[in-house]
């Protein structure tokens, strides 16, 4: 085993992979070209990890090359196959057609002489299988505070270190904090351990119109703390609904009783005001509400922005916002 940087077009990457064999059968007919494999990478990575592969690309751009070397195997005839690294080693193949001075002519990598497919499988499993974790999502976050506040790195080398969206890692940073503030004292208060799972309770907090509601209706992010510690804050998903629970006094009386799951249930907004919706396509509800913004009441604008009875429609135009957003995104991606 030695380290070398290797020229690109030396390297193959490798059709075999589990990773993505299964998307290149398709193309079994046919001569597979560097096209191919590249939608192959996409297409594994799977709809849900697309943003990861774009941080990912992102990162090696501006920092001008990988951390980790890729894994390659050498065999007798001279041929260089990558074990592990696939997506950069394409990474690195699409950066040189669009910038042929850059520095992706050549790439880091840890090379083996001729491996047995034994030790090849055991390097796949232990990359994909048993490897290295993620951190979870309160260690990443714990993180992220060390460099904002602790270390005063710029957020924008912060950004450029592991991509994604300033917004993102600063309300990941304020999670962390609130956590830190508020969740640990009153964990600590009621004899309990505190528990980094419930990072993702804080994480939704952080939405504006959640925090504004707790103000309008006299209550804190202490106050949010006991909840969750209480088990009141049952579910991180329906966080969001708080605003709409703190507006409706059944529904608030449920859930400071018990939680949101069953404060839930007391809305209002169940089958009936949407039976006749559930029919229509997207489309048409796309088109009608289009209509409805377009000749919405100034009073009723005003009411969303000033009367604590409409924080629940608030929130829920709110959450329209980010899925429409997220919609957005993934159709524009490139």
């Amino acid at each position: 085993m030695e380290y070398k940087e290797l020229d690109i077009n030396d390297v193959e990457l490798d059709l075999n992979n589990p990773r993505i064999k299964q998307w290149l059968e398709i193309y079994k007919d046919q001569e597979i070209t560097s096209e191919h494999i590249a939608l192959a990478l996409s297409a594994s990575s799977g709809t849900s990890n697309t943003s990861t592969y774009t941080a990912l690309k992102e990162s090696i751009r501006v920092n001008k090359g990988i951390i980790s070397p890729i894994i390659v195997n050498k065999y007798p005839d001279g041929r260089l196959v990558v074990i592990e690294g696939n997506t950069r080693l394409q990474i690195y193949k699409e950066f040189k057609k669009v910038d042929p001075e850059g520095p992706w002519g050549k790439i880091i990598a840890i090379v083996y002489d001729n491996l047995p497919e034994t030790e090849i499988h055991a390097i796949r499993l232990q990359s994909h299988l048993v490897g290295p974790r993620d951190w979870d999502a309160f260690s990443k976050a714990k993180y992220l505070n060390q460099l904002c506040n602790i270390d005063k790195l710029p957020m924008s080398m912060i950004v450029s270190f592991c991509g994604g969206k300033s917004s993102e890692i600063r309300k990941l940073v304020d999670a962390y904090s609130d956590m830190v503030n508020y969740y640990f004292p009153v964990a600590e208060e009621e004899g309990m351990d505190a528990d980094p799972r419930e990072f993702s309770k804080f994480a939704e907090l952080q939405n504006g119109s959640i925090i504004q509601s707790l103000i309008v209706h006299k209550y804190s992010k202490d106050d949010f703390a006991k909840w969750v510690v209480k088990g009141n804050v049952d579910t991180a998903q329906n966080v969001r609904k708080i605003p709409a629970i703190l507006a409706s006094p059944k529904a608030k009386e449920v859930f400071l009783q018990e939680n949101i799951s069953e404060a839930i249930k007391h809305l209002g907004l169940g089958e009936k005001s949407t039976k006749g919706l559930k029919d229509a396509s997207f489309n048409d509800l796309v088109s009608e509400l289009i209509h409805r913004c377009r000749n919405i009441d100034w009073q009723y604008i005003k009411s969303l922005r000033d009367d604590p009875r409409y924080d629940g429609e608030k929130q829920d135009i709110d959450e329209l916002k980010t899925e429409l957003e997220d919609i957005l995104e993934e159709v524009d991606r490139d």
